[in-house]
């Protein structure tokens, strides 16, 4: 049987004055009210200088830095920011020379394209899925893919192709494209493929050889841009949580082995959830060498604009 014991006596234990102790808050750190008929860019000197609010205004300051500095400041991304409706803030970011190199994944282009010229995106997949008419519009796979063709045949990579498409045809929502902002103001922006995961595969006309070669093209072209993180770069992941942080590791590789020194720059990424590859290859592992990471968790129809914000009130 366990032997009872008495309960501590607490009479004697030693306490100290809490003016001696050292905190982790104070008083000059709590926040401030909003005033909301005041300039946008005050509402960020009333966020507590603590924890994410604090990170968040370091990163915009690192990504305008290196945009000043003429370094390079890479946006990768997935899908969903252009499914949130965020295509514009990252337009105006390139047209203002603040993101000056872009990488996405297939969905992404694909949203883009779709939203360029048509004004919609995204179906229903559920619903669409059980009849098999998930992925199958005609025009986004028939036009993406002969565009891509035509492209890649010319000696250009995914990106490219879609983006001097979108440059040159105009079509209704042109202003919109991410990739056609990106070829106008003459900035690298690549398309990374995985054959298989994108509905246009799933059209008669695919071509798996030129999918491959204009995304090895891109691949290059991306592998090409990573010297410039060197000293004060930046890298910020939007939404990608396999496809970009892959790449970004295997092109940082690539990068290093031929001979450049890429160490002491910013690396962040932000998602709804934090997920293996996006903290393992792109903060933590490219920046054991010299650099500093970031992590922010949030929706990124709230997040992105708030980040948009906070550089436009730095820049």
């Amino acid at each position: 049987m366990r032997k009872k014991t008495k309960p501590a006596d607490l009479r004697n234990v030693k306490t100290y004055s809490i003016r001696s102790r050292k905190s982790k808050f104070d008083y000059s750190l709590l926040a401030r009210c909003p005033d909301p008929e005041r300039p946008l860019s005050e509402f960020f000197n009333t966020l507590p200088p603590v924890l994410k609010a604090h990170d968040l205004i370091l990163v915009a300051r690192q990504t305008v830095m290196a945009a000043k500095n003429d370094k390079l400041v890479l946006l990768m991304m997935g899908a969903h920011p252009i499914k949130c409706g965020l295509s514009p803030l990252l337009c105006d970011l390139i047209r203002r020379g603040i993101i000056n190199t872009i990488a996405m994944n297939g969905a992404a282009a694909i949203h883009d394209f779709e939203l360029a010229f048509f004004g919609r995106t995204s179906e229903d997949v559920e619903a669409q899925l059980a009849d098999g008419s998930f992925g199958m519009a005609a025009e986004t796979g028939e036009w993406m893919n002969s565009i891509i063709e035509e492209g890649v045949k010319r000696g250009h990579g995914i990106g490219e192709a879609l983006g001097m498409a979108i440059s040159r045809r105009q079509p209704p929502h042109a202003q919109t494209s991410i990739l056609g902002t990106a070829y106008e103001t003459h900035i690298p922006a690549t398309v990374h493929v995985a054959i298989g995961t994108d509905i246009i595969h799933q059209h008669p006309n695919t071509d798996g050889a030129i999918l491959g070669k204009g995304t090895l093209q891109d691949f290059r072209l991306l592998a090409g841009q990573l010297p410039d993180l060197n000293d004060g770069g930046i890298v910020l992941n939007f939404g990608s949580a396999v496809i970009m942080p892959e790449v970004f590791l295997k092109a940082l590789t690539v990068a290093r082995n031929l001979g450049s020194t890429i160490k002491n720059f910013t690396a962040a990424n932000f998602d709804m959830i934090q997920h293996y590859r996006p903290n393992v290859n792109i903060l933590q592992r490219p920046t054991k060498t010299g650099g500093e990471s970031y992590s922010f968790t949030g929706h990124h129809e709230i997040m992105l604009p708030l980040f948009y914000a906070a550089i436009l009130s730095l820049f």
